[in-house]
């Protein structure tokens, strides 16, 4: 009897503190996914998205990340008319093409990339950004199909490339049509870098499988945002693979630049001038004065090489 009252009078005592957190307005604080501290949402956004408390990046969409690294209203949609379909009529728990709508509907894109031109601080460049809301940011033949346009497109016009990853790797439910992606990425880069021509690979939370197998790991320079997963298989299927506890931080940014794989790991809000300053260094594209200088010229200037201690400099 003594215990059923005390249970009693404790839960009475809880029901102002309920009373009083429900009444706090939704959708004016954020809690970090890494140290779960509470954020005031607008200085989490402004902060482009990342914990001023422990500097966890948060996934950002395609979109903002144009809007961040695209100097305004610059930015022009290529590509935009190519459609997945499903040639092998895939289907486990729900068929493939229903699932295609659903990520159509979720994050209003006909595939998981965005393809297309901007300036950069003035500096024409082409540029790709996956989106991994759609299918998990997955290969499929779509994708591979813009990876290769947008730098075939750089190729023709003399442009630097940028590719921005967030990806699980190839799509399963198009089978050999999505591994195909993978040498026909590779073929267009190295046509490209043959050219003498300028490619820079951002890889974000995650990059992995195969596009970290394909172009995600071509690039003439590799930056990695903060903590980002970066490698091929993942940690668990490593450590039953080989039998072995993985040491702390395998596959994050900082674990593998320190291995030699990165060039540099750069936070978000400083990665539009990193990027401006090697394509300066770089010579790669032209600035607003492009239409003034010859083809060839332009190929000439994509020639210059640069040492490690310049690409670490420029991220200073």
């Amino acid at each position: 009897m003594t215990m059923a009252w005390f249970r009693k009078a404790q839960y009475t005592s809880l029901k102002p503190a309920e009373t009083t957190l429900s009444r706090v307005p939704e959708g004016l604080w954020h809690k970090c996914g890494s140290c779960l501290g509470i954020v005031y949402k607008k200085d989490f956004e402004e902060n482009l998205f990342v914990c001023p408390k422990c500097n966890f990046h948060e996934r950002i969409n395609a979109w903002m990340r144009l809007e961040i690294l695209a100097d305004p209203d610059s930015f022009h949609e290529t590509h935009n008319n190519l459609l997945p379909t499903d040639p092998l009529e895939f289907s486990d728990q729900k068929k493939y093409s229903e699932r295609l709508l659903a990520s159509q509907k979720k994050t209003g894109l006909k595939d998981a990339i965005i393809t297309g031109t901007c300036t950069m601080d003035g500096r024409e460049i082409a540029m790709a950004v996956m989106e991994f809301a759609f299918s998990g940011g997955s290969m499929g033949s779509v994708v591979g199909e813009k990876i290769t346009r947008v730098v075939e497109q750089g190729l023709e016009e003399q442009l630097p490339v940028l590719l921005i990853c967030c990806s699980g790797g190839a799509r399963m439910q198009e089978g050999t049509y999505s591994l195909m992606q993978l040498a026909k990425t590779c073929s267009v880069i190295g046509r490209y870098q043959r050219a003498g021509l300028p490619l820079i690979c951002l890889l974000t939370n995650p990059t992995t499988a195969g596009v970290m197998a394909s172009f995600g790991s071509l690039g003439d320079i590799l930056i990695a945002e903060p903590d980002a997963l970066i490698g091929f298989a993942g940690p668990r299927v490593i450590e039953q693979t080989i039998n072995q506890i993985l040491p702390k931080g395998f596959q994050r940014s900082e674990f593998v630049a320190k291995h030699g794989f990165l060039d540099m790991v750069v936070n978000r809000k400083d990665l539009k001038p990193t990027i401006s300053r090697l394509l300066s260094m770089l010579g790669g594209g032209a600035s607003d004065d492009r239409s003034k200088k010859s083809g060839e010229g332009r190929r000439k200037s994509n020639q210059k090489n640069l040492n490690p201690e310049e690409i670490h400099a420029a991220a200073k």
